[in-house]
């Protein structure tokens, strides 16, 4: 195995097990034994909108980095079909809830710009590559896909960022308008990076 594909199985694996803390975390804040009373409080004024978030997301987490597993897709393509029109369900039921909570979201209007801006991508990004697939472009497909799991894993990088930001000195009212921001926009800049340069070196590949 090279260095580089080792790495690449260490990345998923994280992502994986993270996703699935999260996703976990999401079904016991549910249950309300998880969460700060003031952030259930504020979900109790949009209870539907809220649940559609969190259940809708904490599934979508579940699933999401499955889909990236190369054995599920060569060895049960019909698994991971199903288990791809389940994420993308989900995404419609938490994208919906986001939607619906971004006007009450903590941080003020920053944040609330920034998880409404979140939740629309989330649902357009869903959107075009459900149609990619319908259309027969596997490729394009997939490219969605990884734009649509890098917002969906801001829910792991939102916690990881906000951290951050309080071992740095900033109060959580600081950090929060912050992270409404940094949970998604540099995953979603890293995804084109790494799209823009396998391009490159398929083009590399294809001129040599």
């Amino acid at each position: 195995m090279t260095a580089g594909r080792l790495l690449g199985n260490l990345g998923l694996t994280l992502v994986l097990l993270t996703s699935a803390l999260i996703g976990v975390y999401a079904f016991l804040f549910q249950a309300g034994v998880a969460g700060s009373p003031e952030f259930h409080a504020r979900f109790e004024t949009r209870y539907v909108f809220a649940s559609m978030h969190v259940l809708g997301s904490g599934v979508a987490l579940l699933l999401g980095g499955m889909q990236f597993l190369t054995r599920l897709r060569t060895r049960v393509p019909a698994l991971h079909r199903r288990l791809g029109q389940l994420y993308l369900l989900m995404i419609l039921v938490g994208g919906i809830g986001g939607l619906g909570l971004a006007p009450v979201a903590h941080g003020g209007l920053v944040a609330r710009v920034g998880f409404a801006s979140l939740a629309l991508l989330w649902l357009v990004s869903a959107g075009r590559a459900w149609f990619a697939i319908r259309a027969g472009d596997v490729v394009l497909h997939r490219h969605w896909m990884l734009r649509n799991f890098a917002m969906t894993f801001a829910a792991v990088t939102l916690r990881l960022h906000l951290g951050l930001l309080q071992l740095a000195g900033f109060s959580f009212d600081e950090a929060y308008p912050l992270v409404a921001w940094l949970a998604w926009v540099p995953n979603l800049l890293l995804v084109e990076w790494w799209l823009g340069w396998r391009g490159h070196r398929d083009t590399l590949r294809a001129s040599t």
